[in-house]
């Protein structure tokens, strides 16, 4: 986890958002806000949140989806980008963080845009599938528990158009990607989807150094 980008010196991380970062007030308050909780890390890097606008506004997405809220930096980072009409179903378990959430999402006027769902994102994911909406949505974030993101990017894969991104965060595990003989199965279930997506012909892949290591997959 990181809220920055990992492997840059602090100074040239500093200059990079004193040259690109274009963060709003009420994200930079959420932001702080966030900063005081024991798990802030959690929280995306803002270099990493205006990258997802960037990205949600060059595909034109309309209906997004989001696999982990906590205090909903990222989906409001999205939601923003959406027209009046569209639509952020955004999944998580938590009713604590998520409150933070509401009351940002609130503030910045998006409130509207993002159906909260409060349970476990496969079964929402699953619910979104059997009520007929595969192939329906644009983009879909995640950022959980990383022992389920191969669960939850098989249901995203289903779920989005062809041309549709899944964007997956923390595919380096603060590095930790890199050593063969790791044994915590966080680590491990992301080496393996890494792997996973590098030959999966379903998708053209991209990972980016960008904050915690973020692959892009577009469905063909």
């Amino acid at each position: 986890m990181s809220n920055q980008s990992i492997g840059l010196p602090d100074e040239l991380h500093e200059y990079l958002l004193s040259v690109s970062l274009r963060e709003p007030d009420v994200m930079q308050r959420l932001r702080a806000e966030t900063a005081e909780y024991p798990n802030s890390k959690m929280q995306i890097a803002p270099e990493q949140g205006q990258f997802l606008q960037f990205l949600v506004r060059l595909i034109g997405a309309r209906r997004t989806l989001e696999i982990g809220v906590f205090t909903g930096y990222s989906a409001l980072a999205v939601a923003q980008e959406l027209p009046e009409t569209g639509t952020l179903v955004a999944c998580d378990v938590s009713e604590d963080y998520t409150q933070v959430a509401r009351r940002y999402w609130a503030d910045a006027g998006v409130a509207d845009r993002i159906d909260l769902r409060i349970a476990p994102a496969e079964e929402t994911l699953s619910t979104l599938l059997e009520d007929g909406q595969a192939g329906t949505f644009d983009f879909s974030f995640i950022d959980a528990d990383k022992e389920t993101y191969d669960t939850h990017y098989e249901q995203s894969l289903e779920l989005l158009r062809p041309g549709g991104v899944i964007a997956l965060d923390n595919m380096f595990r603060g590095g930790r990607v890199t050593d063969s003989d790791v044994e915590d199965e966080s680590v491990r279930a992301i080496q393996r989807l890494n792997e996973k997506l590098h030959d999966d012909e379903r998708v053209d892949l991209s990972m980016l150094p960008l904050a915690d290591g973020v692959t892009l997959a577009m469905k063909r």
